[in-house]
């Protein structure tokens, strides 16, 4: 059953902040009826482009763009099930009320977190699906820093009547559902795209579609609930075959722009062209976006309901996709850390929005009751630790067995040795080795699945 405490956006002083609302029965049934009343069955797409520097980021709009058909929820509009690190938001103008609101991460936001960011100013595309109005609104895009607090935005009017706003989707792609639970209006719907194959590689794009798309449906929860999930294979060819490798000298011209060396971070691969992605989609139900890249060379990235890329074949590949799709579509942080390494990304005096680590600043909120009574915070465990091979033997010798998955709260996580906890030992978002997500990200997952696709 799923649980009615959601977030809610909410104004306050002017600004856009999230508070909990208890919304259960026919709470939910009111909202799928007000789908009807303020939107049409079709797809506002909004292209903006994030830009400046650390000392003065700013929102600025590229173009809107509409489409025949919605696939995402018709109801729970004004609610969000994580916070993420920022919000669109489609409001009444006159009464101000919010009509639809969905969250996200960006590759912008943490570029700013980078030494070049304090130097210079870039920009980023990025671009988000909204319910078409059935009349004018405003759009409300927000971006907050690692404190929760509002750093930048941009408040602007979509009108029906505007001549500009661009009719998209009469020709897609050539598209393969590799797996289909129900109808796009009823499920959530995951497009994964090619990038660095070319017209002669598509089939064996389809062939690593299918066994990423296979990998991630054999984990709770989403093995319980593949009736609610679709995948479908965009064949979008590239004209070279590969993947940019910067540190080996190597560009290719791909339909994405996909690259290695993302803040000079050799394993991080990114894709720039956030804009082409969308375009490559136009006509195809979608919501969430899994690019894979042409290449064995070890690395991927997954940006909360942004975008995931992942390296098709090497020997990681399926739980990297696993652990990466947690990122883009579930909201989860990452449960690793490193030793002596004082990494900004979570405040110690803030709590972390994302819902399986926690600072302990506010852990009402979290997992408390998971842990058994008379558990001690922080809950002691001890690291196997061990070079790559000795823990992929160990996993190959823990295959098929039950999983440890005592929940605590474990210190270390979130990049950072002190001072941020994890709610089990380890688990999928923490090692790659590890066959299960914990509990405390199951529910989580579950939860969002939920709503995803129950009203």
């Amino acid at each position: 059953m799923m649980n009615c405490m959601t977030d809610r956006l909410i104004r306050r002083g002017g600004a856009w902040a999230l508070a909990l609302f208890a919304l259960c029965g026919s709470a939910s049934r009111a909202e799928a009826s007000g789908f009807s009343e303020n939107f049409r069955d079709s797809t506002l797409r909004v292209d903006y482009v994030f830009g400046g520097d650390a000392g003065s980021p700013r929102v600025m709009l590229d173009r809107q763009s509409k489409s025949a058909g919605w696939v995402g929820r018709r109801f729970h509009l004004d609610e969000v099930p994580q916070v993420g690190n920022g919000s669109i938001i489609v409001a009444d103008p006159v009464t101000g009320d919010t009509l639809y609101v969905n969250t996200f991460s960006s590759l912008f936001q943490e570029w700013l977190s980078t030494p070049e960011a304090r130097t210079i100013p870039k920009a980023f595309e990025n671009s988000f699906l909204v319910p078409l109005p059935a009349r004018e609104a405003d759009i409300i895009l927000s971006l907050r820093d690692n404190r929760h607090k509002d750093m930048a935005g941009l408040k602007h009017r979509y009108r029906p009547d505007d001549e500009l706003v661009a009719l998209r989707g009469a020709r897609p792609l050539p598209h393969e559902y590799i797996h289909r639970g129900a109808d796009p209006e009823h499920a959530i719907d995951i497009a994964m795209l090619a990038e660095g194959y070319s017209h002669e590689e598509m089939d064996s794009f389809l062939n690593d579609a299918r066994r990423i798309a296979d990998e991630i449906l054999s984990y709770e929860p989403y093995a319980s609930a593949k009736d609610r999930f679709n995948f479908v294979a965009v064949m979008s060819p590239s004209r070279e075959s590969g993947v940019s490798i910067p540190l080996k000298k190597q560009w290719r011209d791909t339909a994405f722009g996909s690259h290695y060396s993302t803040f000079y971070s050799s394993r991080y691969l990114t894709a720039p062209d956030v804009r082409a992605m969308h375009d490559a989609l136009d006509g195809i139900p979608y919501e969430h976006i899994i690019m894979l890249v042409n290449t064995d060379e070890y690395g991927g990235g997954g940006i909360y309901n942004n975008y995931q890329i992942a390296a098709a074949r090497n020997q990681f590949t399926l739980p990297v996709a696993v652990h990466e799709f947690g990122h883009s579509f579930g909201g989860l942080a990452d449960e690793y850390f490193y030793d002596g390494d004082e990494d900004a990304t979570y405040p110690l005096d803030v709590e972390p929005w994302e819902p399986n680590i926690t600072t302990l600043v506010d852990f009402s909120g979290k997992w408390g009751d998971l842990v058994a009574e008379g558990t001690p915070v922080p809950t002691p465990w001890t690291d196997e630790g061990g070079t790559r091979e000795e823990r992929m033997r160990r996993a190959a010798e823990n295959a098929g067995k039950p999983a440890e998955d005592t929940v605590g709260v474990y210190e270390g996580g979130g990049y950072r040795a002190k001072g941020v906890y994890r709610p089990a030992q380890t688990c999928r978002m923490r090692d790659n080795y590890h066959p299960t997500f914990c509990p405390v990200c199951t529910r989580a997952l579950r939860r969002l699945i939920d709503f995803y696709t129950r009203p």
